[in-house]
């Protein structure tokens, strides 16, 4: 009878401690909301955005309870090495520079770089075009790496700001000649928008490797290998079942997996 009684003691005892163990998993994830329609942050202190919505479904998938960590995009790797958070999920593209400091999942979708200037400016994204020019950038994104290496080095001024709305405050107030960034967020976030009608993109996309590497991913720790695992089976799992083209369908009318515009 002793037995017995302890049996059931230790198991009742146990139990709960299994299923708060489950019930608590948490994964902590960077974001900086300031790049629409990806990420941004409503009126009322809410995110919302594509990539929000795939956390969510991506988190829905892992039964683990997700929280946001808001970081500017220029320290996301430092702080995810840091240990601030568990994953980057941001826009950011999976380039081989990257790949030097962080690994990535698998990837979320992909876009190319795009020139955004002033109707009828006839600017190109190339050199011979951009001398003597003002071109906005966000900071730490492939745009910048690419724009510093191919262009400023040959006459080309390039402008860097903390976030991407900056770059346009600037461009729709002249103090820019044109800006360069995903073409995506700048069709969506800007040229479709009021302060952005006076602007359209300028020459042809920009597909360089050092600008769409590998795609977008979500970027994680060296050697996290039990949370790539995870987050790939999610991606896999999401895009199976039809998950991720009915998030897709809300924000896109182009394949934003290919990138096919």
């Amino acid at each position: 009878m002793n037995r017995i009684v302890k049996f059931l003691v230790a198991s009742l005892a146990a139990a709960p401690l299994v299923s708060f163990a489950q019930d608590t998993t948490t994964i902590r994830w960077g974001i900086d909301p300031t790049y629409p329609p990806f990420e941004a942050k409503q009126p009322d202190g809410s995110l919302a955005g594509f990539d929000i919505d795939l956390r969510n479904a991506i988190c829905a998938q892992l039964h683990a309870k997700c929280i946001w960590v808001e970081q500017g995009f220029d320290g996301m790797i430092p702080a995810l090495q840091a240990k601030k958070f568990d994953v980057i999920m941001s826009a950011m593209t999976a380039t081989d520079d990257r790949l030097k400091q962080i690994d990535f999942s698998n990837k979320l979708y992909s876009s190319p770089g795009a020139l955004v200037a002033p109707r009828g400016s006839k600017l190109q994204p190339t050199v011979e075009s951009l001398v003597g020019k003002r071109i906005g950038i966000d900071q730490g994104t492939t745009q910048e790496v690419y724009a510093k290496a191919e262009w400023a080095p040959r006459g080309v001024t390039i402008v860097t700001y903390q976030n991407q709305d900056q770059v346009y405050d600037d461009l729709v107030n002249g103090r820019l000649d044109a800006t360069f960034q995903d073409k995506t967020q700048a069709g969506y976030a800007f040229l479709n928008t009021p302060r952005g009608k006076a602007f359209s993109f300028a020459g042809g996309d920009v597909t360089d490797a050092r600008i769409i590497g590998h795609g977008v991913a979500m970027g994680l720790r060296k050697g996290d290998t039990d949370m790539k695992k995870r987050l790939d089976g999610a991606i896999a799992a999401i895009r199976a079942d039809g998950t991720y083209q009915k998030i897709a369908a809300k924000y896109f009318d182009f394949d934003i997996y290919g990138a096919k515009q």
